[in-house]
């Protein structure tokens, strides 16, 4: 991993590196790992089961996935700094909406705000403002960006838990709402100061068809991209992360409660999954600009699969570490190649309407896995026959990927 090239180009885009990591990061409380950590607080508050608390998560979830396509496109027409304020401050208020809520209708409504404008549009925001903006060193820049999605994961989950400890679930997330208004739009706005300029030099590079791997790149629409079967031969693959890390965050209090883990063990090591996502990313970012993204999509899920295989089988607390080691690798090579993978088999022009229609897909994937999960729980399934059935998907979808992605280059 060429260290000294990361320091190099960081340095010479380092505020529009830190906005794409400043957004990345902001998302984390808008995603099933933060919102999972005050699901008992809420369950119990609301006597909710559960199913019944999986349920309103997956509304929520599926009415954010509906949204999407329209509010992701949106990227594509709007000025980014505009855009990237609107985002904030829905997130704002989605934060300060779910420390007030007074019963189940207000949970469903909280979780569709925190998840459009955490888990949807600030991820969305992150990654597609650096693919679009770099072409050689795209691979480099979506993965130091990612590196927000790592810090969260590592240290917020953590942070919740003392602080859900101290000053209750609601005061949790008031607070949370009260430093991104202080702070978040403040950065985002300093962060993007003189971006108009980039733009301006990004549309003059793009006025006409780039090269990537020696073949001519022409921009698809969405439309076109609906017609082309590779997109649904890839979906399966693609969308099993979504639905199994979900699903198992979601439920990882739950998951160290069937293990006899304590609640602190399991969210303290999220620092583990942090790294190694953040290795795989770094590791991943200079093979994307070398070899493409489409040459590392194929091996994503094996690492998943193997994880899911181990924390399946065994109940030992040290099963924690190979589990979040293999599930990072597996992140941060989705985190990376795929979000890359689109440009390399799209194009860039119409990304922004691309990507919102594979987010969309995500978070219904991501709404699905929760509840899925938790009525199998209810119904008596054990936690490790779970994990075991989603190894079966995982490997469906490895399948499929390959399918849809038998050689070393990219038809047109």
């Amino acid at each position: 991993m060429p260290i000294a090239a990361y320091i190099r180009f960081v340095a010479a885009n380092r505020r529009f590196i830190a906005f794409g990591f400043l957004m990345a990061f902001a998302s984390s409380f808008g995603q099933t790992y933060f919102i999972g950590i005050f699901g008992p607080s809420i369950q119990m508050e609301f006597g909710l089961s559960h199913t019944t608390w999986g349920t309103i998560y997956m509304v929520g979830t599926l009415v954010s996935a509906a949204s999407l396509p329209w509010t992701g496109r949106q990227i594509d027409r709007l000025d980014l700094k505009r855009y990237a304020v609107l985002v904030c401050l829905l997130l704002i208020v989605a934060c300060g909406f779910m420390a007030i809520i007074n019963g189940p209708v207000a949970l469903v409504l909280a979780i569709f705000l925190l998840r459009q404008s955490g888990q949807g549009l600030s991820s969305h925001v992150a990654v597609t403002s650096m693919v679009r903006y770099f072409d050689s060193s795209r691979g480099r820049a979506i993965a130091i960006a990612t590196l927000g999605f790592a810090a969260g994961e590592a240290f917020l989950p953590f942070i919740a838990v003392l602080a859900i400890a101290a000053v209750g679930w609601r005061w949790s997330y008031g607070g949370v709402a009260v430093l991104l208004c202080v702070g978040l739009i403040p950065t985002v706005l300093w962060l993007l100061k003189g971006h108009d300029k980039r733009h301006r030099l990004h549309l003059e590079r793009h006025a006409q068809p780039t090269q990537h791997g020696g073949s001519l790149v022409r921009s698809w629409t969405r439309r076109e991209v609906l017609r082309d079967t590779r997109f649904y031969l890839l979906l399966p693959g693609l969308l099993a992360p979504s639905i199994v890390l979900t699903a198992m965050f979601f439920h990882h209090l739950n998951l160290a409660d069937a293990k006899g883990w304590t609640h602190a063990w399991i969210t303290g090591n999220y620092v583990v999954y942090a790294a190694a996502t953040t290795f795989t990313s770094l590791a991943s970012g200079p093979l994307i600009d070398r070899l493409g993204a489409v040459r590392l999509v194929p091996f994503m899920l094996a690492p998943l699969a193997v994880g899911m295989i181990v924390v399946g089988v065994f109940d030992s607390g040290w099963a924690v570490w190979p589990y979040f080691i293999l599930a990072g690798i597996n992140v941060g090579i989705a985190h990376t190649a795929v979000s890359a993978m689109w440009a390399e088999m799209y194009g860039i022009t119409h990304l922004g309407a691309i990507k919102s229609l594979v987010a969309a897909l995500q978070v219904f994937g991501s709404a699905l896995g929760p509840v899925t999960m938790g009525s199998l729980m209810d119904l008596g399934v054990s936690i490790e026959n779970v994990c075991l059935l989603f190894v079966g998907m995982v490997v469906v979808g490895a399948i499929l990927i390959r399918v849809a992605l038998p050689g070393r280059s990219i038809p047109r």
